[in-house]
């Protein structure tokens, strides 16, 4: 008797592994470094590097095993993802091959012919399970905060109260959906900074603002706010994008949700400040990534 499970230690871990520490080590990576990555040995490393452990073939070409090895391998040699969601993408992944026809449901009748039988799907994980989720959306906040670090004159477009970029989980309901920078992006000495990596709940008034707009029907998914400019609101009209005025000056849920009732494509949204208010722009888009694609289209 030969459970799936022998399949996937015996066979697609060594595979998926060599292929990953070679990835690493084009991406610029030491063989101490790819070990530490991998939670193995440098010893291990080597013999993979070396083709010493043997791998599986239909494993190594499938393409969505490469199409992950290869995004995987860049995302952990710069930072945009962690260990842990590397493994939980794998996870997935090995359970997607599980199910019955696919590649390691086709092994595992290989070695135990008696399973072709039995017209039987063998899949024991949700991919789209709550960690894989919060996974991507940290993952794709880590993504936008590289465009922003990396954005020349960014700090030009940071407010007063310093900027956050922030997503939420597809059924976020409260500020602890909602994943942001932990003291937001400030200007350092004339370069936009983020103190810390991205957590959920980090963020307080730019994830209400995303949270209302979200609850009055806009489908936006991540925001940023930037310093108000009527030049920079103009541009990103001209841009294409929609954008609509609120008045921060009573409940700020009731003030955005308005607006965006008002205006249901708005991708812009901004106040012009008040007594003690600064005056803000505050950018929605699908992800993190389009978010900070659009405030770097600015500079």
């Amino acid at each position: 008797m030969r459970f799936v499970e022998e399949v996937v230690v015996e066979e697609f871990l060594p595979t998926v592994r060599s292929l990953l520490a070679a990835e690493l080590r084009e991406q610029g990576l030491t063989q101490s470094e790819v070990a530490d990555v991998l939670g193995i040995s440098q010893s291990a490393v080597s013999k993979y590097a070396h083709g010493d452990v043997e791998t599986t073939e239909a494993i190594a070409e499938d393409e969505r095993v490469r199409s992950l090895v290869d995004r995987l391998g860049e995302e952990l040699a710069t930072g945009e993802t962690t260990r842990v969601g590397a493994l939980v993408e794998i996870e997935v992944l090995i359970r997607e091959l599980e199910a019955g026809g696919d590649v390691l449901s086709r092994l595992h009748e290989e070695r135990m012919p008696e399973l072709a039988d039995h017209d039987a799907s063998i899949r024991v994980h949700d991919p789209d399970n709550e960690l894989r989720t919060s996974e991507r959306v940290l993952s794709s906040v880590r993504r936008g905060l590289r465009i922003v670090e990396s954005a020349s004159g960014f700090a030009g477009l940071i407010p007063a109260v310093g900027s956050n970029l922030v997503a939420a989980l597809p059924d976020a309901e409260d500020v602890d959906d909602v994943a942001g920078v932990p003291g937001r992006i400030v200007d350092v000495k004339g370069r936009a900074t983020v103190p810390a990596e991205p957590e959920f709940g980090a963020s307080g008034h730019v994830a209400s603002v995303l949270l209302a707009a979200r609850e009055a029907g806009s489908p936006a998914s991540a925001a940023i706010n930037l310093r108000y400019d009527a030049g920079i609101v103009a541009d990103l009209q001209d841009a294409g994008h929609v954008a609509v005025e609120f008045e921060e000056d009573g409940d700020l849920a009731e003030s955005v949700g308005a607006a965006i009732k008002a205006e249901p494509e708005a991708a812009v949204l901004y106040q012009t400040g008040g007594y003690g208010i600064e005056p803000i722009v505050y950018v929605l888009g699908p992800d993190a990534e389009a978010v900070a694609d659009t405030a770097r289209s600015l500079l």
